[in-house]
Order: C-alpha cells, then sequence, then structure tokens
C-alpha cells in the first residue's frame, strides 16, 4: 500500500506544469463556489438569526401602511403575549445615497427587551434612555463609518422630509454571529414629536408592532387572535412568524439567489470537466506504463486505482488550497460590500460542501479514463511502443 500511495504521488506530479495549472483552476472555483454559496447564505441571514417566540405585526394591505399606536394595548392584552413594542422604518441617507444602513425608530426599553441578541453596556443603555435625540448603532455599521460614541450623526429624511441628527449613545455587539450589526436605531417618540409639529398623518402611527410570545408553540394560535382583534377596521392586520416576514423580503429576490445557485454549480461542471481532461491526457500518456503493468500480472483495478487516486489528489489540493484563501477573500469582500450584507461568513457547511465537492469533482473525472485504462488491452498499449 505504501509503495501504491508513493506512485500515486509521483505520477499525480510528474507533470508538473499540468498539475499545477489544474490546481490553480480548482482553486480558483472553489473560491468562487465558496464565495457564491456564502452570499446565498447571507441572503437568507435575517431569516436565520430571528427568533420563535417573536411575531410581527403588520398592516394585511401592505408594510407601507401605518398602524395606530393604540393597537399596542390590545395586542397586549392578548392570551399567550408577554410584551409588545414597534418600530418604524426610517430611510434616510447618511451624507450620499451610496452609504445605505437600515435605521428604525423604536421604543427603546420594550425593544430592547425583546431583542437581547443586541448587547449593549448598561451604561451605554441608560445613555441611550435618557437622550430623546439619542441612537445606538451595530458594531460593523459603527467600524464602517468610523463613529464613535458621542458622534452626531446627520441623516436626510425622505420618507420623513427634514434633517435629522442623531446622537450616538452606545454601539451594540451581536450575542452570535449571525446578530445583524449594521443596523441603527433611535427613539420612536424623537420622530413622532416631529410628526406633531407638522401636523403629518403618520403622527401616532407604527411600521409594524414585534409581539413576544409566552411559548412559541402558542404562534399559530396568538397570530389568528391578533388579525381577529382587527378584523374589519380601519387598519386590519396580518401577524406572522418573525422569519416568515423576513422570508418575504427574500422573496422579493428569489430569482437572484436561484441565478447565484445555478451558477456556483455550474462552475462545478467547469472545473470538474477541466480535471477531467488533465486525466484523459495522463491516461493517454500512460497507454504503455499500464500494459506493462498487466504483462507483469497487475490486474485492471490497480491501474484504476492509480488513476482514482492521482485525480483525487490533484483535486483535494486545488480544494484544501482554494479553502485556505476562501476566507481571506471572503473577509476582504465583506469590507468591499459595506453593510450590504450584514453578515457575510463562510460557514462550516460551505467550507464542508466545498470540500466534499473537491473530493467528487476528483472521482467523477478519473471515471473514465479510469474505465479506459483497466480494460485496454495489453497488445494495444505495446502496440505504441517504439
Amino acid at each position: 500500500m505504501r509503495y501504491l500511495v508513493l506512485l500515486i504521488v509521483r505520477n499525480a506530479f510528474r507533470q508538473k506544469l499540468r498539475t499545477i495549472l489544474t490546481v490553480t483552476g480548482i482553486i480558483v472555483a472553489t473560491v468562487a463556489f465558496g464565495l457564491l454559496r456564502t452570499a446565498v447564505d447571507a441572503w437568507y441571514g435575517g431569516s436565520e438569526a430571528t427568533s420563535a417566540t417573536r411575531l410581527i405585526t403588520r398592516n394585511a394591505i401592505s408594510l407601507v401602511f401605518p398602524l395606530p399606536l393604540s393597537y399596542r394595548n390590545k395586542i397586549q392584552q392578548v392570551e399567550g403575549v408577554v410584551a409588545t413594542s414597534y418600530s418604524n422604518w426610517f430611510g434616510g441617507v447618511y451624507i450620499s445615497e451610496k452609504n445605505f444602513f437600515p435605521q428604525f425608530a423604536i421604543e427603546p426599553r420594550s425593544y430592547l427587551k425583546l431583542y437581547p441578541e443586541y448587547v449593549l453596556s448598561p451604561q451605554e443603555k441608560r445613555a441611550f434612555f435618557k437622550d430623546r435625540q439619542g441612537a445606538i448603532a451595530g458594531r460593523k455599521l459603527a467600524e464602517t463609518y468610523g463613529w464613535e460614541i458621542g458622534d452626531v450623526i446627520p441623516i436626510r429624511g425622505t420618507i420623513y422630509p427634514g434633517d435629522w441628527n442623531f446622537v450616538l449613545r452606545g454601539i451594540y455587539e451581536g450575542a452570535s454571529e449571525k446578530t445583524d450589526e449594521t443596523l441603527f436605531f433611535f427613539h420612536w417618540e424623537y420622530l413622532n414629536e416631529r410628526l406633531k409639529q407638522v401636523g403629518a398623518e403618520r403622527a401616532d402611527h407604527v411600521g409594524i408592532y414585534v409581539v413576544g410570545l409566552e411559548n412559541a408553540s402558542q404562534a399559530a394560535e396568538v397570530s389568528q387572535a391578533i388579525d381577529d382583534l382587527f378584523e374589519n377596521s380601519l387598519a386590519e392586520t396580518l401577524t406572522e412568524t418573525e422569519k416568515a416576514f423576513q422570508l418575504g423580503f427574500v422573496a422579493m429576490t428569489e430569482a437572484i439567489v436561484m441565478v447565484i445557485e445555478v451558477v456556483s454549480f455550474v462552475i462545478i461542471i467547469i472545473i470538474m470537466a477541466v480535471t477531467a481532461n488533465t486525466m484523459a491526457m495522463s491516461a493517454r500518456e500512460r497507454k504503455k506504463e499500464y500494459a506493462t503493468l498487466k504483462a507483469l500480472g497487475f490486474p485492471g483495478s490497480f491501474i484504476a486505482m492509480l488513476i482514482y487516486g492521482e485525480s483525487v489528489i490533484i483535486a483535494m489540493v486545488g480544494g484544501l488550497l482554494g479553502l485556505f484563501f476562501l476566507y481571506p477573500a471572503a473577509d476582504v469582500f465583506a469590507n468591499k460590500i459595506g453593510t450590504f450584507f450584514p453578515v457575510f461568513k463562510v460557514t462550516q457547511e460551505t467550507a464542508w460542501l466545498a470540500i466534499g465537492i473537491a473530493f467528487l469533482v476528483g472521482l467523477a473525472a478519473a471515471a473514465i479514463p479510469a474505465w479506459r485504462g483497466a480494460t485496454i488491452p495489453v497488445t494495444e498499449g505495446f502496440s505504441e511502443i517504439g
């Protein structure tokens, strides 16, 4: 067995230039595949970080239409509900339109209680609660724009016109790697006061209600109870789990996600063809050697093992090196895209999938050359000598 392994390794690197080029191709394909799969994971990242004990209640017609603030007390009285909060999408512009990040007006105390994954120090939390113009931002968002606690963050309103100035009172960190650290939160009361001053119809209205459940198994029952409560009202509601709410946004771009997934597997097919071509060339060059081995009494299975082993070694070397380069490439990509993908990290599933596919590519690429090498007649191999 030891000599078989040594022979396979020597064969794999006999034609050094061809092997290096093939390995390079596999490295590039592995990195590209890993980045595309990570992008797909990031697209679904918001839904994966949701809690089973939270519901979202919105206007049944569209998310664009608000709900009255008075709904909160009625929702709180529904059996199974332990806490409620609310938020508004702000949608302002920081300096220029290219600096996009999600901004929400929230009721600070109840909202942060429902979202314990946004971790703030007690000092930062107190400062945020006390300052009506105060705001908090995620660690990744603050690092992107170089913000520090105490900075004034100017934002130009789009949905809510005007110039808005917020004082950064805290920088939260995610409780896990899946927690979104690109969000910006400020006081809903600050927004509502400005709306009342200009006599806006959206005053005393909220975008969505966040509902905390006593038990995740009550989600369907509580959702129906809330929607029944406001049936036939001027603003009927649609209540769903937080995950379903997030997946609703993903569904809007499902075609893009599907294209990315298809392209990721097209890359595999291309590199499989490249590796198969390499193995076919190697097998043709060694017909004399295979004929000699058969003449010496080695079975066809031995020759097949040589070809399979060589192909798998080349594919695995390329796959492992590709995985090695994938992590820094993902970091560079994450820095370039800024806050577009809140969480852009290579998961263990993606890493194992990349390695597994490299192994399968090695096996698949060697299938036909191994079969031809194992079944080639001795006379056909010797006929090319001289």
